[in-house]
């Protein structure tokens, strides 16, 4: 059997510390502590285990966080799978609005606070809770993709994007990013061939490549929080790196 499949034990983790970088908050400043406490938000950093998957169009990330999945229940830990927008019932609301090629006169500002409060819902109802009871947490996007798609594709800026996802959140972030880079002709070759064109998908090759180019700076900012894949490798590849990652993370945080 290979070292990386083997069964983690199946005990509750130990809370984790937030990064000491400032990661998705270009100009606000964190402590070594986490995000200071305010009055009727809760302080300190919940005791799950919180992973997100991020990239473009097209990059694998609904499959890798299934095989993913798949493989914490084999090994005893069974993970609560979600994913933005749309992971609540408010969310999908959301969900169908920033989605539907219909809604092209959306604003960029307007897009951008749909998508926060999307995120605020998700992170008060599923996320917090979920991480507070000591469960490991897979979301399919995150607040990165806010700035990658808003902040620099949308060219709103990456400073107020942060800003509001930050007060949305309650400055949760995850404890490991897995970013499946891509080029953005490839990955929107593969998302428009299985289905009809998104909103998003419907975007021009500029917006994409400044997509990824964000994707790409925000990880070289914060290279102890990701993981970064060449996502033309193949699935079962990926998958392994992605095993051994969380593999070593659940021996040291439990």
């Amino acid at each position: 059997m290979d070292a990386r499949d083997r069964r983690p034990t199946p005990v509750p983790l130990r809370p984790l510390h937030l990064l000491h970088r400032t990661d998705w908050e270009p100009a606000i400043p964190v402590s070594d502590d986490g995000p200071p406490a305010r009055s009727g938000e809760p302080a300190g950093r919940p005791r799950g285990l919180f992973i997100a998957f991020e990239g473009g169009e097209g990059a694998g990330k609904s499959t890798q966080v299934r095989l993913l999945c798949q493989w914490l229940a084999a090994h005893g830990r069974p993970p609560r799978a979600t994913f933005e927008p749309g992971g609540t019932p408010a969310g999908a609301a959301v969900r169908a609005i920033v989605l539907d090629r219909a809604h092209t006169g959306l604003s960029p500002r307007a897009e951008a606070l749909l998508y926060a409060a999307d995120r605020a819902q998700h992170a008060h109802a599923v996320l917090r809770p979920a991480l507070e009871a000591g469960e490991v947490v897979v979301t399919d996007r995150y607040v990165d993709s806010s700035l990658a798609y808003q902040g620099a594709g949308r060219t709103i800026g990456l400073d107020d994007v942060a800003a509001i996802s930050r007060w949305a959140t309650l400055g949760l972030r995850p404890d490991l990013t897995v970013l499946l880079d891509l080029p953005p002709e490839i990955g929107l070759a593969r998302a428009r061939g299985r289905a009809a064109a998104d909103r998003l998908e419907s975007e021009s090759l500029e917006f994409h490549q400044r997509v990824r180019d964000t994707f790409r700076t925000l990880a070289a900012a914060a290279p102890g929080r990701y993981l970064v894949l060449d996502a033309t490798r193949g699935v079962e590849e990926l998958a392994a790196d992605v095993r051994e990652r969380v593999g070593a993370l659940l021996e040291v945080h439990t």
